[in-house]
């Protein structure tokens, strides 16, 4: 079952049949997917990702994920995309107090309040309005003490040239 997409699609208060014809597929096909019976095509998966509004390597992440968790598993970095309304559309490794699957869809703003996250979101948004590469340390106060990242966000682009998100590469340098 991916949960993930059943509970986007629920936030969104859309139905399976409102996503199926936004993605120009058959419901029932729909359903399959959403429960993880059937793996959707990329074109198809792109079409669902469009409409529900994340990243469509979302569906293949658990057969992509097994050479990115070889080499990052102990490694303190955080990785993310973002859309242009800064809402989380893909999330790998984060730190405890956050589960990837849960800040699908969300903003920084609606998982935490702080002077980190408020630092992040207006990196995140310098990035997406001036088209540029930034990095920062950002400082997070979270359940076990504060975590200091070094953060480097960049632009995400389309084939197009425009600027549809960005995505976060972020290293947690507090014990360097």
């Amino acid at each position: 079952m991916r949960h993930w997409l059943k509970q986007l699609r629920k936030d969104q208060g859309l139905t399976q049949g409102q996503v199926a014809a936004n993605a120009f597929i058959n419901r029932a096909y729909y359903t399959q997917i959403e429960k993880g019976v059937r793996n959707p095509s990329f074109e198809v998966a792109r079409a669902i990702a469009e409409t529900l509004g994340f990243n469509p390597s979302r569906f293949f992440m658990d057969e992509l994920a097994i050479p990115i968790e070889v080499a990052l598993k102990n490694a303190p970095i955080v990785i993310a995309h973002c859309d242009t309304d800064l809402r989380y559309t893909w999330m790998y490794n984060p730190h405890p107090d956050f589960d990837p699957k849960d800040v699908i869809g969300k903003r920084d703003d609606e998982l935490d309040n702080n002077q980190g996250v408020i630092e992040l979101m207006e990196l995140k948004q310098a990035v997406i309005d001036e088209g540029i590469t930034v990095r920062k340390n950002i400082s997070f106060p979270l359940t076990d003490g504060v975590h200091i990242y070094n953060v480097f966000g960049e632009p995400l682009i389309n084939e197009e040239g425009k600027i549809y998100g960005a995505v976060t590469a972020s290293m947690d340098v507090t014990r360097i």
